[in-house]
């Protein structure tokens, strides 16, 4: 447990094993994957008891709810009872594994996509789950 009643959300997400290294955690806070009240929070930004953060990691969203602060990384079991999954049941339905996941399909012959193909398929996929 912390002692100040003060953990960085990169290291308290990293902490709860939601990201696998504090690198990760605190790259999904830069991009705007972790947001509090709608806004992005900063990997700097101080996780109170009681907050709500929405998660976007990959195909997967969740929405936890803070019940204990945890600084350090320990097993999966002790790890899940310091937060609370309120994901709303629309969202946890949703597709388990990328295997499962609807593809986008490119025409026959079209070759591999160009750089800006790329963005405009990250850009198009991004609309499609926020």
């Amino acid at each position: 447990m912390a002692d100040d009643n003060k953990v960085r959300i990169d290291k308290y997400l990293w902490a709860i094993r939601i990201y696998k290294t504090r690198s990760m955690a605190a790259d999904a806070c830069k991009g705007g994957k972790v947001k509090m009240n709608g806004q992005a929070v900063k990997p700097s930004y101080f996780s109170k008891i009681g907050d709500e953060y929405h998660i976007h990691k990959g195909i997967e969203r969740k929405v936890i709810k803070v019940l204990a602060l945890q600084a350090n990384r320990t097993d999966a079991k002790t790890a899940v009872l310091n937060y609370q999954d309120i994901t709303p049941v629309e969202e946890t339905t949703s597709f388990k594994s990328m295997f499962n996941a609807p593809i986008l399909k490119r025409e026959r012959g079209a070759g591999r996509p160009t750089k800006k193909d790329r963005r405009e398929i990250g850009e198009l996929l991004d609309k499609k789950h926020n």
